[in-house]
């Protein structure tokens, strides 16, 4: 292999990968539905991981086949974050997903360069309170992209604040939409989950805790 296609990056997603935020994503859109008089499953919630605020809130008044104004919806959408920020200003670094702190550990010591790139506006707070944030050399969020998983906006741009080609990079994702970014973008790509789901993967582990760095050689 040569150096210039060597793996030299990782990007990480972060709900789901690194911690466990999804459930409060679905707790608050759960509360929003029952404003509206409807409710959804925890399977239609799968849909919503990876995918922008605006988006996910589009399928939920989906579900509940309610029609909004643009202004309406973007009210819905500021209540919800309320919502969600509210329970995750309160999580801790007990939080993180077992396995995570070890494999970011072991990446650093072995000098990859590491960016995180998610869907969430919130993610400063959620690694500050889990105490992950000086992990990564560059942050990209959803405060600094336009366009939503699966287009590979987020991931590429991930590279770019490396320094990095897509192809000397790996994505970390749980979300189907997440991989197929990574693909898109030209990444190799770790689906950290179920297999079946998450098909157009390079290699599936249930969680970061199942890797070393030396997998990503096998690369």
């Amino acid at each position: 292999m040569s150096s210039k296609d060597k793996i030299k990056g990782l990007l990480f997603d972060l709900d789901g990968v690194l911690v466990d935020t999804a459930v409060y994503h679905y707790k608050a859109w759960l509360r929003l539905a029952k404003t509206m008089g409807f409710t959804f499953s925890e399977l239609q919630n799968e849909e919503l991981k990876g995918i922008s605020r605006m988006d996910s809130l589009d399928k939920v008044l989906a579900w509940g086949n309610v029609q909004k104004s643009a202004e309406e919806k973007l009210a819905l959408a500021t209540q919800k974050n309320d919502w969600y920020v509210e329970m995750i200003n309160k999580m801790t670094p007990a939080e993180v997903l077992p396995g995570a702190l070890n494999f970011l550990q072991q990446a650093k010591q072995a000098g990859y360069k590491m960016a995180l790139g998610s869907a969430s506006k919130n993610s400063a707070t959620i690694l500050k309170n889990t105490n992950l944030a000086h992990f990564f050399d560059a942050i990209v969020d959803g405060n600094s992209v336009s366009k939503s998983k699966p287009d590979p906006e987020v991931f590429l741009k991930g590279a770019q604040e490396l320094a990095l080609q897509p192809q000397q990079c790996v994505v970390f994702e749980d979300a189907e939409a997440g991989i197929i970014a990574a693909k898109r973008g030209g990444m190799k790509a770790i689906g950290i989950g179920d297999k079946n789901i998450l098909k157009q993967a390079d290699k599936v582990v249930a969680g970061l805790g199942q890797l070393s760095v030396k997998n990503l050689e096998e690369l």
